[in-house]
């Protein structure tokens, strides 16, 4: 349906706006960085889940906001009840773009502090760039404010990275094929295969068996490492750890059918990885090299 107050029907609004970004980057691009104070809606990234988690410019705006919009149970009610006590809370869920683009337009011309609340960041798997192009299409301006995400979490809670020299030159954030990805599109098994990636899948905790099926009817190692991470940095936080042979009975045993982080490869255990560069060979290099190192 659409409704009667949008003036667009927001898939034209979304159509319209692509269309935009292949004539022309927008000017605000290169006017703003993250982080910046902007004028409109903020979609802001709540975090893995722990409300210490919340970036200085997330709590900012929440802080001062009238109406939050906020994902529903995947934010941790402990944040909203830290920072979000103050102002209308909606949440998001069952509510369609024909619902919510008008709700933050109307609330945002009548002058109140809108914030669009998404969990983890916005950027990854979070379907807000089709609810700022409706806004923006109607006249409201809008921008990111990068949270942290589940995979950094996961990282942190298992005391290792997802890169390691030597291991894991490389990261992949996926999901496996399921109702929004056609079995064609799901490249897990491709990465696997690679060897030195970590593969850090989301919104497939109920597809663990099927996705680890699929691994050993591909060749796969049944040793390759895997960890479960389930609500990563939430008070109720678990952690499984396995094979791709023997996770899911694992998973399964838990009863856990959704929100938790898989990631699959040997910086699983943090084992195996060599001395960086940065503090070896690079470290001694002399006073006239300038040379700038990254950290690795």
């Amino acid at each position: 349906m659409t409704d009667e107050t949008t003036g667009d029907d927001p898939q034209d609004a979304i159509d319209s706006q692509g269309e935009r970004r292949h004539e022309e980057l927008d000017d605000r691009i290169f006017e703003h960085s993250a982080g910046d104070e902007q004028a409109g809606i903020p979609f802001v990234g709540a975090g893995p889940g722990n409300p210490r988690l919340l970036t200085v410019a997330g709590k900012e705006l929440l802080e001062t906001a009238d109406l939050v919009v906020h994902a529903g149970s995947l934010v941790n009610s402990e944040l909203l009840e830290e920072y979000c006590d103050h102002a209308e809370l909606v949440n998001s869920v069952g509510k369609d773009l024909e619902e919510l683009i008008p709700l933050m337009r109307d609330a945002y011309e009548e002058g109140r502090n809108v914030v669009r609340l998404h969990s983890g960041d916005p950027a990854i798997y979070g379907a807000a760039l089709e609810q700022m192009d409706a806004l923006e299409h109607e006249g409201v301006p809008t921008y990111f404010v990068p949270g942290v995400t589940s995979a950094f979490a996961a990282s942190a809670t298992l005391r290792t990275q997802l890169t390691l020299n030597e291991v894991s030159n490389h990261v992949a954030f996926t999901r496996p094929q399921g109702k929004t990805l056609e079995p064609g599109e799901d490249h897990i098994s491709e990465f696997v295969a690679m060897g030195d990636v970590t593969t850090c899948i989301y919104l497939g905790t109920h597809a663990v068996r099927d996705t680890m099926d699929r691994l050993l009817a591909d060749g796969h190692d049944p040793e390759t490492p895997v960890a479960v991470i389930y609500h990563a940095s939430w008070p109720d936080e678990d952690v499984i750890v396995g094979s791709v042979g023997d996770i899911a009975d694992k998973v399964e045993e838990a009863g856990y059918r959704a929100s938790a982080l898989v990631v699959i490869g040997d910086a699983v255990t943090g084992a195996g990885y060599e001395r960086s560069y940065l503090y070896g060979d690079w470290a001694n290099r002399g006073p006239n090299d300038t040379e700038e190192v990254e950290s690795d």
